[in-house]
């Protein structure tokens, strides 16, 4: 019983901690204690979140300038109408906690508070997020939540935080499920709907327990800005996208609406070449990976804004079935992936691994394809389809073989919708 009323008798103390805050405080803390809702917020995360994140670029150099000016630019870009609508802020937005143990922001950094933040990206339309630690520190050695969970869960309430991304550094001896299964029951508690961005780098394989604990779960370690590396940085590795996307063999049957595998934050506009970029963004949105932004939006080339707001690619990553895509088959180092569509279309996804450009001739008569997982089937010689490619814009249909060039380290990237029997 003591163990039941654990969650309630820690939120009675937390908020009478909390009695000098502002009454709109309190109406968005007062909520039904975790121990009676111990869920996830099932109402978000239907398709894969879409936004942008400062660490890739930024790191540890960030500030409530810097958010705004992003928030502004994801609006001015297209890209707040192409669906990227999550701000948010990772590592190092913390001050000290405050004698009460709460957390605050650093005041040099955020001298206008996350509240004002918060309002301030939430009248453009988008929402916010911010980012901590299961561990009593951050990666980068800020303060973590670890003791603090209902606290902070409280707090980000008190904000109008939209997003937690929560990271697994300095986390020795810590259950990973407990860990997170904490901070959910605390958000849950604190009562506004927060995403929740499992960030344990798939060392417990989260995928085995964590669909009823958060939105979405990442499957490797940091990505690099690279097509085919591994980028070592002593006693771990930053990974290139090819590696990344070789590390999803297997998970696709753990990923779904509201439960998402996540490759870690896009590196588009980061230095690899556009068809690199292009064969990135087409690999994320083909696997139904969260599509978080990484670039500094607010300098982006016009081609890395194409790229990024391609709305035909995205809505591969945004189909209401979730469906992940699978490797149908390979020629060498010409990778073929398929992803079931609502209304029985389909994607297809021809991926050059090689240094080379490749020419290939695809014979749709040749081919049935069978998702043994969502038991989805067509055969293209025996239906005929209309498709388009999504980079180039070239349409075609099947009832002749497709000669295509793929670029190196490039994708070809085909939408196909059903048309009549032959």
């Amino acid at each position: 019983m003591m163990k039941a009323l654990l969650p309630q008798l820690m939120l009675g103390a937390l908020f009478a901690a909390t009695s000098s805050l502002a009454p709109e405080a309190h109406a968005q803390a007062s909520v039904k204690p975790a121990a009676a809702a111990p869920a996830k917020f099932t109402e978000l995360a239907k398709t894969p979140q879409m936004g942008w994140n400062t660490w890739n670029t930024f790191a540890c150099d960030i500030d409530e300038q810097l958010i705004r000016e992003s928030a502004d630019a994801l609006v001015s870009s297209g890209m707040r109408e192409a669906g990227y609508v999550y701000v948010n802020i990772d590592d190092c937005w913390h001050g000290k906690r405050d004698e009460n143990g709460f957390i605050q922001p650093d005041p040099q950094r955020f001298p206008s508070g996350m509240k004002a933040l918060a309002d301030y990206v939430h009248a453009r339309g988008l929402k916010l997020g911010i980012y901590s630690d299961a561990g009593a520190h951050t990666c980068a050695g800020k303060p973590g939540s670890r003791g603090h969970e209902y606290q902070d869960a409280l707090t980000y309430a008190r904000w109008g935080i939209d997003y937690l991304k929560y990271d697994w550094c300095d986390t020795e001896g810590l259950n990973s499920k407990g860990a997170y299964t904490t901070m959910r029951d605390a958000l849950r508690a604190a009562g506004r709907p927060v995403l929740f961005a499992i960030c344990e780098w798939g060392d417990t394989k989260p995928w085995d327990w964590a669909a009823d604990v958060g939105h979405s779960w990442r499957t490797t370690g940091d990505i690099y800005p690279c097509w085919d590396c591994d980028f070592n940085r002593g006693t771990w590795s930053s990974w290139g996208v090819l590696p990344i996307l070789d590390k999803q063999a297997g998970l696709r049957k753990f990923s779904g609406p509201g439960r998402w595998n996540d490759m870690d934050m896009m590196e588009v506009g980061k230095g690899m070449t556009e068809d690199e970029d292009k064969a990135h963004f087409s690999i994320w949105a083909m696997m139904n990976s969260p599509l978080i932004a990484g670039n500094d939006i607010r300098k982006m080339s016009a081609a890395t804004r194409k790229i990024l707001t391609n709305r035909r690619v995205i809505a591969l990553n945004q189909d209401e079935r979730g469906i992940q895509a699978w490797r149908f088959m390979n020629d060498g180092q010409l990778d073929m992936y398929a992803k079931p569509l609502a209304n029985g279309e389909w994607a297809l996804m021809f991926l050059n691994r090689a240094d080379k450009a490749r020419s290939y001739r695809f014979d749709w008569n040749e081919h049935e394809l069978k998702d043994e997982f969502t038991h989805n089937q067509v055969h293209f010689g025996k239906v005929r389809h209309s498709f388009t490619e999504l980079w180039s814009g070239d349409t075609g249909d099947t009832g002749k073989p497709y000669a295509m060039n793929v670029p190196a380290h490039g994708v070809v990237v085909l939408h196909l919708r059903p048309q009549s029997p032959r």
